[in-house]
């Protein structure tokens, strides 16, 4: 019988979240552990999530974390948090190097960019804006831009 993941409650210090976040998926994984997924839902703060296969395991990961107050004792059941909780989209991975995009929000917005470089593991591209006197990379979350044309194809008439 498969053993199902325990949830347990992570306190911190107010606004450190994602710091704490980092540091615990590094001891993770550097310490090889079954620390499945960490997450702190938007609006509450000084708490992260810590989904592990044990009670030692989850507090292992938290050890001598900067930020980190303690593990709370109850364990907490998935259906507890499930409503703070939203599938997550999945970006459209279709943007390839050397594509021309239009940036949709954010500082630049309507300005077109070529994409130069692709994070995928953190769903970023880094562009250069085309109309820059100087070409200077921005790195932009993916989902804050749409492709235009691709390299090679012709600039096709906007119809929309």
């Amino acid at each position: 019988m498969e053993e199902k993941p325990h949830i347990f409650i992570l306190r911190t210090t107010a606004n450190r979240e994602d710091q704490v976040m980092d540091f615990v998926t590094s001891n993770a994984r550097k310490k090889g552990m079954e620390v499945f997924s960490l997450t702190h839902p938007h609006g509450m703060r000084g708490y992260v999530f810590i989904e592990a296969a044990t009670r030692a395991e989850a507090e292992q990961a938290a050890y001598n974390v900067p930020y980190a107050r303690g593990i709370l004792p109850k364990e907490i059941d998935y259906k507890e948090i499930e409503h703070m909780l939203e599938e997550s989209k999945k970006v459209e991975m279709n943007i390839k190097k050397n594509d021309i995009v239009e940036i949709i929000s954010g500082p630049f917005k309507r300005e077109n960019a070529k994409v130069t470089r692709i994070d995928r593991s953190k769903e970023e591209v880094v562009v250069e804006l085309l109309e820059a006197a100087v070409a200077i990379p921005i790195t932009v979350k993916m989902d804050t831009v749409k492709v235009v044309r691709r390299e090679g194809e012709e600039e096709k008439p906007n119809t929309a």
